[in-house]
C-alpha cells in the first residue's frame, strides 16, 4: 500500500548506488501511524535484503537510519536507506502499487 505520510526523495550517489530519503511531520496522533509506515518499508527492507546490512564505508551493502525529534506538538520521523540503486528503486516502485 503507498505510504500516506512518508514522502521519499531519491539521490543517485554513483558507482551503482543511491540513497532514499522518506520524511514524515505529524502531530502525535499521526505518530503511530507513521512508524508503522517505516517498519514496513525497514520489513521490506529487510527481507529483500541485497546483501549485508551496514555502513557501506564499512562494508555493508545496504544500510537504514531512522531518526525522530519532536519539537511542540510536532514530530518529524526520518528514514534514510542507502544500497545499490536497483534494489531502492524497485522498494520505491513496491511502495507505489495499489493492494
Amino acid at each position: 500500500m503507498p505510504p500516506q505520510y512518508l514522502i521519499f526523495d531519491a539521490s543517485d550517489n554513483g558507482e551503482g548506488t543511491g540513497s532514499w530519503e522518506a520524511m514524515a511531520c505529524v502531530r502525535s496522533a499521526q505518530l503511530p501511524a507513521v512508524l508503522a509506515e517505516v517498519q514496513c518499508v525497514l520489513a521490506w527492507a529487510e527481507k529483500h535484503s541485497p546483501g549485508q546490512r551496514g555502513p557501506l564505508d564499512d562494508g555493508g551493502t545496504w544500510d537504514a537510519d531512522q531518526q525522530v525529534q519532536t519539537d511542540s506538538d510536532w514530530t518529524t520521523v526520518t528514514l534514510t536507506l542507502t544500497g545499490p540503486w536497483e534494489w531502492g528503486e524497485e522498494l520505491l516502485a513496491r511502495l507505489s502499487q495499489q493492494p
